[in-house]
């Protein structure tokens, strides 16, 4: 027997359970850059949640869902995000859905804005694939957002470090560069640079914390080792390569790059220098993507499984089950080309 569809909810209905206008309600609920007085926001926004509302009248009318799975990326741009959002299609189509990609840039703000949006499509389930997801992020209403959503049916998934109850997949950043860290100084590297991409993100830093500790731990001492800020960019690797290396050339024989556009924008910036890599200066990525394959040298890194993820996180949104899943992956460490031992006195052992 057909369930009674559930009455239909207007903006009027939240601006009235609110005691704000019509405008008011609008301007919350729909995007506006228009400021409203975080007080109204916040009744808005438990009016809305408590009645159920979303702002698209002909989605709410839907009786059932649709068969899209909508990731939220950070960037489009990366080769990482490529890998995984393949990965992604290929398990939906196993499952008879389809996957639909929206970038947000990577702020909460942006995430919440495209959240709001894409609850009127009703997708069969939302993947958040972001550095970081905090439960606390702007006052709480990005996971007031998603539990709305996931009440009324959705799933999420966060592919991506947070410490909300969602279901969620991370990746062990820390632990995976602490592999590469003991790898570089038990090769008998010493001064080291760290190309760590911007300051403030969360992955980068994890892995530039993991990489000092296993330097560390095989007797790099702190002071030996320079951290370089630059934009997450090949170009940004090129930039910060060519700055250290014209200021320092002397005091460096490893590059330990945050992941491969670094890396391999290093390497540009070696090659234009006339540095031989690794005869003079070692250099090792993060990621594995396919250009760590295709540079001269070929690339020492660390794999990630981004591929494993994407699929894992499609299972994970499909299936049907109640209890709650955190995977934590690991990265595994790949010796090619860029890299060599290195004895006390800077010479190589082999070529």
């Amino acid at each position: 027997m057909p369930h009674a569809s559930r009455p239909t909810v207007t903006l009027r209905d939240v601006a009235a359970a609110a005691g704000v206008s019509v405008a008011t309600a609008s301007r919350v609920l729909g995007g506006s850059s228009r400021s409203v007085a975080p007080e109204y926001e916040e009744r808005v926004l438990a009016a809305a949640s408590a009645l159920r509302y979303t702002a698209d009248a002909a989605a709410r009318a839907m009786r059932r869902v649709s068969d899209s799975i909508a990731l939220v990326a950070d960037d489009l741009t990366t080769p990482s995000i490529g890998l995984l959002v393949a990965a992604m299609e290929q398990e939906a189509r196993s499952s008879g859905a389809f996957v639909t990609v929206s970038p947000t840039g990577g702020t909460p703000e942006r995430q919440l804005e495209t959240i709001r949006r894409l609850r009127a499509l009703r997708p069969r389930a939302l993947v958040l694939t972001t550095g970081r997801v905090e439960a606390a992020a702007l006052g709480g209403r990005l996971t007031a957002e998603l539990l709305a959503y996931q009440r009324d049916g959705g799933r999420v998934v966060i592919v991506g470090d947070t410490d909300t109850d969602f279901d969620s997949i991370r990746f062990d950043n820390r632990g995976s560069a602490r592999e590469m860290g003991v790898y570089v100084g038990a090769t008998g590297h010493r001064r080291v640079a760290v190309l760590a991409g911007p300051a403030g993100q969360a992955a980068m830093t994890a892995r530039v914390e993991g990489f000092v500790s296993g330097l560390e731990d095989t007797g790099a001492g702190h002071e030996q080792v320079r951290i370089v800020y630059s934009e997450l960019t090949r170009q940004g690797g090129f930039d910060a390569v060519r700055e250290l290396i014209s200021g320092a050339r002397g005091g460096v024989d490893a590059v330990v790059a945050a992941n491969d556009l670094l890396a391999i924008g290093g390497l540009g910036a070696l090659r234009a220098e006339g540095i031989s890599v690794p005869r003079q200066l070692s250099v090792t990525g993060f990621d594995d993507i396919q250009l760590a394959v295709d540079v001269t040298p070929r690339l020492t890194t660390i794999g990630v499984p981004l591929a494993e993820a994407g699929a894992e996180a499609i299972r994970l949104a499909v299936s049907a089950r109640s209890d709650r899943v955190h995977l934590v992956l690991r990265g595994r460490l790949i010796v090619r080309d860029s890299t060599v031992a290195r004895t006390s006195d800077g010479s190589i052992t082999r070529l």
